[in-house]
């Protein structure tokens, strides 16, 4: 087994143009010097600008890949994309614990994608209070964060994870990302504010695989945070098409 680079793992859904899920994790690890992993939980049919359909792959099927991979490679983080419910990701952050239980996980909750697509059966909100005290990071947009924040799911900031709410979507203060750690405010600011930022699809996908590939590294949440908003302003800048490129 190769021990040049850290192993970090995916666990998200297929998009065939590889701008975002799966495919866009592993370029994002890559391009960090890590040693990247994947386990689908969807297999979608999908463009940069809409989605057309997805299925959801069996539960057992997802839990079984991630215990032969985790068993047989030493996964230092996690980044979870799209899943089907509440119960879907507690059994999945409750397979991951069972094998490492040091293992850091972010979760990027994806409810709807930017042409209105919904991933995540928002009738089980309530039930996530319970998984979200076994996970590391979790990353929604701005938009996200207030549907979240309306099942009181980060009212005791001592029992809950940690949140980067982006800032993407806000209309005072674009770009301004805040991480929200045992209850304190840490504002993350756009790092060049003189550069043209361009619409991604898959965005939040490659900033958190990004923040999760720094945590793989030993990095501490903050500067992982950092150092993944470091990324996705390359990545923002790229091009002015909706697929983005990682270099």
């Amino acid at each position: 087994m190769q021990k040049e680079r850290p192993f970090v793992m995916s666990i998200a859904g297929f998009d065939p143009s590889g701008g975002a899920g799966l495919l866009a994790d592993i370029k994002t690890f890559e391009q960090l010097k890590l040693q990247g992993l994947g386990v689908c939980t969807a297999m979608t049919l999908q463009t940069e600008s809409q989605c057309l359909s997805l299925n959801w792959q069996p539960l057992e099927e997802i839990l079984s890949a991630i215990n032969v991979l985790m068993k047989n490679y030493l996964v230092k983080a996690i980044k979870i994309g799209v899943v089907k419910d509440a119960w879907f990701l507690s059994q999945i952050v409750e397979r991951i614990k069972s094998v490492n239980p040091v293992a850091k996980i972010v979760w990027d909750p994806v409810l709807k994608s930017t042409s209105e697509f919904s991933f995540f059966d928002l009738n089980t909100i309530s039930d996530l209070k319970n998984v979200l005290q076994q996970i590391d990071l979790i990353t929604p947009n701005y938009n996200e964060y207030k549907v979240l924040k309306e099942f009181d799911l980060f009212k005791n900031a001592k029992n809950s994870c940690s949140v980067l709410i982006k800032g993407g979507h806000r209309e005072d203060q674009i770009g301004t990302d805040i991480l929200i750690q045992n209850g304190k405010e840490i504002f993350i600011n756009p790092i060049d504010i003189t550069s043209d930022f361009y619409p991604k699809h898959g965005s939040g996908c490659v900033l958190s695989s990004a923040i999760a590939s720094h945590l793989a590294f030993g990095k501490n949440l903050e500067e992982a945070c950092r150092n993944g908003k470091l990324y996705i302003e390359k990545f923002l800048t790229s091009n002015p098409a909706l697929l983005g490129f990682h270099y």
